[in-house]
């Protein structure tokens, strides 16, 4: 599973959470999901401008 797959499910785990009033693990996992998915999204912008680099060999 992906960096933003877990981030999909801390999303989905501090949506769980706050439902049953768990406020204080609903707001782990919604840190912990921001966290991951910014991370992927720049993984994802690295990769991207490494690609449109690589892909202009002579």
């Amino acid at each position: 599973m992906g960096l933003l797959g877990w981030a999909l499910t801390f999303f989905i785990i501090a949506l769980v959470a706050a439902l049953f009033g768990f406020t204080g693990i609903s707001a782990a996992a919604a840190g912990i999901a921001k966290i991951l998915f910014f991370v992927f999204l720049v993984i994802f912008l690295v990769l991207l401008v490494a690609g449109l680099f690589a892909g202009r060999a002579p």
